[in-house]
């Protein structure tokens, strides 16, 4: 039978929680705040401690770490309980070694899946603290829903860890911003994050790019330079969009992940370097595997740890929250006075079913502070998110080229459109070479 501490300053609350674990064959009892804890912990092993986050005097997260420092509790699981969560406290609570987080009301299905996992003996693993982004940080993961805590959760286990992590997801998901804050959560803080993105830079230039070259390696190689992989040297790099990277560079890749050393570009001299690798997709690798389009033994060296990053429609709880993060840096950046959301607009903004995701939801709240008068803004200042795409009637007085022009620069259009004006996307959408949308747009000229 588990032995349980709930440690509670709000009685009704602490008394339920006691009450339901009894029910659900557990030997539980309560504690008002930290103090009174830890005196029962000195005179009995409890192997669950629930602890609510926001108490009189000592809080939570300071609980945790008392807790931890008590020689009988270094195998107890802590879970952190909170009425007000935050992206922030979720991370702490887990890099302090909290065995899960959950948010008031706390349902019995949730304690009890804690159980069941205890039971499984999944053990917590302890963990250093360390200092946490300011939430008004513009690389700040925001938001509350059951989804996202999963993601906050896995990047404070993380944090003491060095695997390779690949982050999945839809564009616009913010995958880039996990990457952030697994470094940002990592002993690797304080050593420089490199971001690049296989899918923005040609191929001929790629591998220079990441492992750098000598004077003389190529045409224009004027002097030696540092690829990115030296560049993060003590850091993290992160290459997004990694099913974009040429099958001849995976193999080199590879070889890096394997033996910790680079060669560059035109060199016959290996250089060890000491670099975090994450990995960020939008696409399928294991389809592009089956198309013999990506190295199968790279997935499994990158995929050490996966992380799918839900779609915006997956967690639709957040978008108020994201709205006004988006909206308090939108109008802090451009110097305007303060605003606020009608009702009627944050409903329309729930209504739309974002197909470029969180990317799209703050091209459209900036957008929305600019246009919009006054300290309200209302649903008329974002009906052009609403407006239903008018498709454009082809003349009967074209000839043919003139009515296929026409056509190719409405599929242009609308697949800018989905990908929130971002031009590799919309190539991948449209299923042609980024160089030639790049062609179509001056020819059509289309202001994306």
């Amino acid at each position: 039978m588990a032995k349980i501490l709930v440690i509670d300053d709000e009685e009704a609350f602490r008394e339920g929680l006691i009450e339901t674990l009894v029910d659900l064959g557990a030997e539980a009892e309560g504690a008002l705040g930290v103090n009174a804890a830890l005196s029962m912990i000195d005179k009995k092993k409890f192997d669950v401690i629930f602890i609510d986050y926001r108490m009189p005097g000592i809080d939570g997260l300071e609980g945790i770490k008392r807790i931890q420092a008590k020689d009988g509790s270094k195998n107890t699981a802590l879970v952190m309980i909170t009425a007000f969560l935050d992206s922030q406290n979720t991370i702490a609570a887990m890099k302090l070694g909290a065995f899960d987080h959950l948010t008031k009301p706390v349902s019995r299905a949730d304690i009890k899946r804690i159980l069941d996992k205890l039971g499984s003996n999944v053990p917590p693993q302890a963990r250093a603290p360390a200092n946490l982004p300011d939430r008004a940080d513009p690389y700040a993961l925001v938001g509350n829903s059951p989804e996202l805590r999963e993601v906050l959760k896995l990047i404070g286990r993380l944090s003491s860890h060095d695997s390779s992590v690949l982050i999945s997801g839809e564009t616009g998901t913010g995958k880039e911003l996990v990457a952030r804050a697994i470094h940002r959560n990592s002993e690797r803080a304080s050593a420089p994050f490199l971001a690049i993105n296989c899918a923005a830079i040609p191929e001929n230039l790629l591998e220079s790019e990441l492992f750098g070259h000598v004077k003389g390696s190529f045409t224009g190689a004027s002097h030696d330079r540092k690829g990115s992989f030296q560049m993060a040297e003590g850091g993290t790099l992160l290459l997004d969009e990694i099913g974009d990277m040429p099958l001849s560079l995976q193999a080199k890749l590879l070889r890096t992940l394997q033996e910790k050393e680079i060669t560059p570009l035109g060199s016959n001299k290996s250089i060890k370097i000491n670099v975090r690798f994450l990995a960020a997709t939008h696409q399928n690798l294991k389809d592009m595997i089956a198309k013999k389009e990506f190295r199968e033994d790279l997935y499994y060296r990158l995929n050490v740890v996966d992380i799918r990053l839900p779609a915006l429609r997956e967690r639709s709880s957040d978008l108020p929250l994201l709205a006004r993060h988006f909206l308090d840096q939108s109008l802090l950046e451009k110097a305007l006075p303060q605003k606020q959301f009608t009702p009627r607009a944050l409903a329309k903004l729930s209504s739309h079913t974002w197909p470029g995701n969180i990317r799209e939801l703050k091209n459209v709240i900036e957008r929305a502070s600019v246009v919009s008068n006054g300290p309200w803004i209302d649903e008329e200042d974002i009906r052009f998110l609403m407006e239903r795409e008018t498709r454009t009637p082809l003349q009967e007085s074209l000839d043919l080229p003139s009515a296929i022009a026409q056509l190719e620069k409405a599929y242009i259009l609308r697949a800018l459109k989905e990908a929130a004006g971002n031009r590799s996307e919309a190539a991948r959408k449209l299923g042609i070479q980024r160089q030639l949308l790049y062609t179509k747009i001056k020819e059509y000229r289309i202001d994306s």
